[in-house]
């Protein structure tokens, strides 16, 4: 079965995703990665989608629909996990599209929640290494040594510009606006 994670920043859906993929041997899909690996690789993609993302503000939907489909479409068959897409009914409404051409579909759509001071400080508090990409928490998680990667040794641990309060803020005004009535859209498809 395919599943759709979606919920507010900093509800868990990336650490959830990643325990059904190595529970179930899914294909995680989401679309903060592909930015950041595009970000990363200073590709055309990852250049338009950074002013965007350091504003917490979202990617066109037209720039994340169709790198959604170009990673559905080399699955090969592969279940997954869309973890933190669609972000908006009007992405939800395209990926039905591009499923139905693709003869897949999603099975459940899952809402993860949490109160907005928990979500406040779990995003400003992640940290992350600019070499491997482990993430960190400074409360929850924090590398043995600071400021050091546990996994790759690097001294590249930062915070991202996405993850700054103020930031975070309008991240999760932007939600509440865009990507909270997919509840009830995915509530009339009888898969939530």
């Amino acid at each position: 079965m395919n599943i759709v994670l979606f919920g507010p920043p900093g509800a868990g859906k990336g650490t959830q995703a990643a325990l059904l993929v190595q529970r179930l041997g899914m294909f995680q899909i989401s679309t903060g990665d592909l930015f950041r690996e595009n970000l990363k690789n200073k590709t055309k993609l990852g250049i338009e989608a950074k002013t965007f993302l350091d504003k917490g503000e979202l990617v066109p939907d037209s720039v994340t629909v169709s790198m959604v489909e170009d990673v559905l479409a080399k699955l090969g068959g592969k279940k997954f996990i869309l973890d933190g897409f669609p972000r908006n009914l009007s992405q939800a409404k395209s990926l039905e599209s591009i499923l139905m051409n693709l003869k897949l579909k999603v099975g459940k759509a899952v809402f993860l929640k949490a109160p907005y001071k928990a979500l406040l400080g779990r995003l400003t508090g992640r940290r992350v290494c600019k070499n491997c990409g482990t993430v960190f928490h400074i409360d929850f998680s924090p590398p043995k040594q600071a400021g050091v990667c546990d996994k790759c040794g690097q001294k590249t641990i930062y915070q991202r510009d996405d993850d700054k309060e103020s930031v975070i803020e309008n991240r999760l005004k932007t939600y509440e606006e865009s990507t909270l009535p997919l509840v009830e859209y995915y509530r009339k498809t009888g898969i939530y």
